[in-house]
């Protein structure tokens, strides 16, 4: 891979860097009465309420209130949050050292779609490594809730340049969306589809 062009990397979060477990949240939202196919969240496109918290249209407090509402009003605040991170397992060791190698030599980002109660559980619980912190590993994460858009949209992309201040040409973004990619390469972007637990050492094997 030729990275003579590029300055900023870009990384999506959930199946490029943390595992993701669908079957596990879907269980454990069964196990609070949420049956409805529809209403449960997926590894990609998240839709009904999964997908207004992402989007940043509903809060982390209304959308408690309304799993309540779908399956009963003693389900507690803790029970929703722990049925949200079922979904979340491990971010393998190798790449968080490759994000921190990747550092000095990258403007180094993530892009992701993610919700008011799973990023900040993982920001303080997935990126403590050899005692770092998320700080240490991004130079800036660019969220759906808080940017009010989402991927694949254009939105998120354009909002994402423009805080940046650089072209899409510029840089290489990796997700493990078909969407994603496709509505990432329409605006120029160069990009990468990543596979299921893939290793991402070998894309940088000539930088590194």
């Amino acid at each position: 891979m030729d990275f003579t062009s590029i300055s900023t990397l870009i990384f999506d979060f959930g199946g490029v860097l943390i595992n993701l477990k669908r079957e596990a949240a879907i269980d454990a939202f069964r196990q609070l009465g949420l049956d409805t196919a529809d209403q449960l969240p997926d590894n990609y496109v998240q839709s009904g309420i999964f997908m207004q918290l992402e989007n940043g249209s509903l809060s982390a407090v209304d959308f408690r209130d309304e799993v309540r509402k779908l399956t009963a009003p003693t389900v507690t605040d803790k029970q929703i949050d722990q049925a949200l991170y079922a979904f979340l397992l491990d971010i393998p060791a190798e790449k968080l050292e490759l994000l921190l190698a990747l550092r000095r030599k990258f403007r180094v980002v993530m892009l992701s779609n993610t919700n008011p109660i799973h990023f900040p559980w993982c920001a303080a619980t997935k990126f403590t490594y050899n005692g770092h912190q998320l700080a240490d590993f991004f130079d800036a994460c660019y969220l759906s809730y808080e940017l009010k858009c989402s991927k694949p949209g254009a939105e998120i992309f354009h909002k994402l340049l423009a805080a940046e201040g650089v072209a899409p040409e510029s840089c290489l973004f990796f997700d493990d969306g078909i969407k994603n990619i496709k509505a990432a390469q329409a605006l120029h972007f160069q990009t990468v589809l990543v596979k299921p637990n893939e290793d991402l050492r070998p894309y940088f094997a000539s930088v590194l």
